[in-house]
């Protein structure tokens, strides 16, 4: 592994001397450093931190907010934003919230956040914000706004994690690796679109398709950089946001629009045609065919100008301002930021939006509220990274798709589902199941079960010698913590994925790696607050959402191995994993 020559801030902060949060801090950086062989720390000018609902951050986010605050030298060592809460404060009650201590716990995490010198911005579109730095090193969390941020404008950040931006924030380094290294940003995917995309949704739509073709055999450890040929230069910036925001859905760390001037030489993986056909069918999967409960906008957080899209079509118009009877115009949320909704109700365009009946919700986003299941069944939204969130385990509930004036015509009762026939939907063939004696891949071909398989790779350098035997937990795909893992019993749910149904407590989890959205590393740190973690986890290749909480908890963590594992063990069999002398071994047993 290289080493990393500290400076004498650096080494005080290891050594404990600037408290124990900047202690935790620099053993974090230092261990991603080495995993990612960096022989450096860099400066940063600005971090994003990720993980303030309760819902999406759980206990785990509590209870590790809780420690480090007991520390007094506990402070951002550069400007630090926060990500969007799980709630508007001042109109709860309209949201009607009925998750126990919701309010309660939601104020908690942005008062510990604020304690420690994060500027409580609640907002997950920090590129939108006057005074936020969107140039330079930085350490962000927060998957559109990474996207966002890498593709449109002088940021150059990694995909980090909630606790690795938070890591580097309390230092104000971040090791020289990954997408901070100009050869790493180079496109892996080449999409050739020629569908006709007007309208932010159709590039929302756009962006998911994209990371919805991923195969096994992708070798992608910095996440799809698609090189997009067929788009105008001129498009605007809510289409661009919406693009990369859904892009991240599955982990894309930023986009290239080749019209949009020079990128890198390529190393293409695949090629993607995107054409009329796929755009169209993607709508009607996506249709509301069945009665809507809720319409959300804003996802992530609406700009301005989507602000006054809104109140364009609500002019002079009413919608429902509470839960409605089944097959009624649905009632309308409107997210954004606070620093949106102040220029909003400056120039009036609130005024618009809330004299109609809808909500104009501040500091929360619609992928982190808990809804009320009693009423809301079906939402409709005009955002894939909302649908790809509501539908997934935070709330489970179904999410249909459609454009922005589709979605007011049917809050304001100018449209209504039964008026168009239901077109017939493209079915997805179901993942098969699998049982514990059979790999958990997305092939059908299995290797050979060989009894003495013993590969070699490599630990933490914060971690110290470790002996675990277990049971094998084997999956070829990625594995999104966020939403597709039962934070509570560590079951995937998540019906495409070949591990549905199976769980990951109490195994050695073997897998290529996490997916997926920036805060997934406190429901790792939930589980095991619960004791429902995996034992250890072994990762193809090091994984930024899975390290950082191994390397917080102490949980066995190895990756980078000299033979494929995934290929070798078979998911339950019984396995070791050990650690000695530095050496990290996995091998099979009896």
């Amino acid at each position: 592994m290289a080493q990393i020559q500290l400076n004498n801030e650096q080494q005080a902060m290891l050594d404990g001397k600037q408290g124990v949060a900047k202690q935790m801090g620099m053993r974090l950086l230092l261990d991603m450093a080495a995993a990612a062989n960096a022989t450096e720390l860099l400066p940063i000018k600005s971090a994003h931190l990720s993980g303030v609902s309760p819902l999406s951050g759980g206990l785990g986010l509590r209870l590790f907010l809780k420690k480090l605050a007991e520390d007094p030298k506990a402070t951002m060592a550069i400007p630090t934003t926060l990500n969007s809460a799980g709630c508007d404060e001042a109109q709860f009650e309209e949201m009607r919230i009925v998750a126990p201590d919701f309010l309660e716990h939601n104020h908690e995490i942005v008062e510990l956040y604020t304690q420690i010198g994060v500027r409580p911005t609640q907002s997950c579109i920090p590129y939108e914000w006057e005074g936020v730095v969107v140039d330079g090193v930085a350490a962000w969390a927060e998957s559109n706004a990474i996207c966002f941020g890498n593709s449109y404008t002088g940021l150059i950040t990694n995909r980090e994690s909630g606790l690795s931006a938070l890591a580097c924030a309390l230092t104000g380094y971040i090791p020289a690796y990954g997408l901070l290294q100009e050869e790493n940003r180079k496109p892996n995917i080449a999409v050739i679109v020629t569908a006709k995309l007007e309208d932010p949704t159709d590039f929302s739509i756009l962006g998911d398709w994209i990371g919805m073709q991923r195969t096994p055999s992708w070798k992608m450890p910095y996440g799809p950089i698609p090189a997009i040929k067929g788009i105008p230069a001129d498009i605007t910036h809510d289409q661009k946001k919406a693009l990369s925001a859904a892009a991240a859905n599955y982990g894309s760390p930023m986009v290239y629009i080749d019209s949009m001037g020079e990128r890198p030489p390529a190393d293409f993986q695949a090629k993607l045609i995107f054409d009329d056909k796929a755009l169209a069918q993607r709508y009607e999967e996506l249709e509301a065919k069945t009665a809507v409960s809720l319409i959300t906008i804003g996802c992530p957080q609406a700009s301005v100008s989507e602000i006054r899209a809104v109140a364009e079509l609500l002019k002079d118009k009413k919608v429902a301002n509470g839960p409605v009877a089944p097959g009624e115009a649905p009632p309308v949320w409107v997210f954004t930021s606070a620093a949106n909704k102040a220029i909003a109700e400056k120039t009036g365009i609130a005024k618009i939006i809330t004299d109609s009946g809808a909500l104009l919700l501040e500091n929360t986003c619609p992928e982190v509220v808990p809804y009320d299941r009693s009423w809301v069944k079906h939402i409709l939204t005009n955002s894939m990274k909302a649908e790809h969130y509501i539908k997934s385990g935070l709330n489970g509930i179904p999410t249909s798709v459609m454009r922005l004036a589709d979605c007011m015509a049917l809050a304001t009762g100018d449209w209504k589902i039964e008026d168009t026939a239901v077109p017939t939907m493209t079915k997805k063939k179901k993942a098969s199941k699998v049982t514990n004696s059979s790999p958990l891949t997305s092939e059908t071909t299995l290797s050979e079960n060989s009894t003495d398989f013993i590969s070699n790779g490599q630990g933490l350098p914060s971690q110290s010698d470790f002996e675990v035997i277990g049971e094998a937990f084997v999956t070829d795909t990625p594995i999104t913590l966020l939403g597709f893992v039962n934070r509570e019993t560590a079951v995937i749910e998540e019906p495409t994925h070949p591990a549905d149904g199976q769980s990951m407590a109490g195994k050695i989890a073997i897998f290529p790696k996490g997916s997926g959205s920036t805060v997934a590393p406190y429901v790792l740190l939930e589980l095991f607050y619960r004791g429902n973690a995996p034992i250890a986890i072994v990762n193809t290749e090091i994984d930024q959402q899975s390290a950082p909480a191994c390397s917080l908890e102490g949980i066995p963590y190895a990756y980078g191995f000299d033979q494929d594992i995934i290929g070798n063990i078979q998911n339950g069999e019984k396995v070791k994993l050990s650690r000695k002398n530095g050496v990290v071994s996995i091998e099979k047993t009896k």
